[in-house]
């Protein structure tokens, strides 16, 4: 994986963060944390989606930013901002790409 094609510009993320605040979040990181279910179902909505939203919910041992961080880690995805308990999650589908970067 090259450094360089994770790295977002302001504008990108501005971009992201325009359509993210849209979405309903479909991924939750619940008691367990970050587990291999939760990672699984984040990169097949990734995949399809390219931009998710991520949900921290109250019973869950890791702090909001850390858990959708590792999960960010995780999925290979480039964490594009938390706000309270909820993340944008981007990552761009080579094969089909769905959305254009500005």
């Amino acid at each position: 994986m090259q450094a360089e094609k994770n790295i977002l510009s302001g504008k990108q993320k501005r971009f992201l963060r325009s359509l993210g605040s849209t979405l309903d979040p479909v991924v939750q990181i619940g008691k367990g944390g970050v587990i291999d279910s939760v990672i699984e179902s984040a990169e097949q909505v990734l995949a399809a989606r390219e931009i998710i939203k991520v949900r921290v919910l109250q019973n869950s041992p890791e702090e909001p930013k850390a858990a959708i961080a590792a999960l960010a880690r995780a999925t290979g995805a480039e964490l594009v901002q938390v706000i309270g308990r909820n993340g944008l999650l981007y990552k761009k589908n080579e094969e089909k790409p769905k959305i254009e970067l500005p």
